[in-house]
């Protein structure tokens, strides 16, 4: 394990070292190329603002209006005869919304079910298994100007979906 540790604290910083030594052996401006890639990113950083903006605001209308919890209650029954606990439900809806809010989501079940239960085990598997899809679609396709983006959302959403009965799936057949 020792060793493990000291490759991944030394990789970084030598992987650094050697592109730095390459550039400067090439003679290109590292110095100027490191500014100028701080100010394209003080720019991006800027211009996805708005998007994260309106994500943020999106989630907090959906979990304050009770309009999340409603359709937990309707479908609850379901749920429960297939063997998926209705608790996991928010997650699987705001994880393609929001890792943060995901992530926070995900504490919240561990810290009421605990890490070792069911739930727990699954909202973890869950957070790994799904990806941030519509964020990534707002965020980093808004950003640089892509407006047809009606099949990256299909195949996102496809994945998380395939992600989320995965989880399900694993998880009942490891842990039961």
């Amino acid at each position: 394990m020792g060793i493990i540790t000291s490759i991944s604290t030394w990789l970084i910083p030598c992987f650094i070292l050697i592109v730095l030594s390459v550039a400067t052996w090439k003679r290109v401006p590292t110095y100027e190329m490191f500014v100028e890639g701080g100010k394209d990113g003080v720019k991006m950083a800027f211009s996805l603002l708005p998007f994260l903006v309106g994500m943020i605001v999106s989630i907090s209308i959906l979990r304050s209006s009770g309009a999340l919890e409603a359709f937990i209650n309707l479908i609850s029954p379901i749920l429960v005869m297939i063997g998926i606990p209705p608790e996991i439900i928010p997650l699987a809806l705001v994880r393609p919304i929001s890792g943060t809010a995901a992530l926070g989501m995900t504490t919240e079940l561990i810290s009421t079910h605990g890490p070792d239960s069911f739930i727990g085990r699954l909202a973890s598997t869950m957070q790994g298994s799904t990806d941030t899809t519509l964020y990534i679609l707002t965020v980093y396709f808004g950003a640089v100007g892509i407006r047809k983006m009606g099949y990256a959302l299909k195949v996102g959403l496809l994945a998380d979906l395939v992600g989320i009965i995965a989880s399900v799936i694993v998880v009942t057949l490891i842990f039961g």
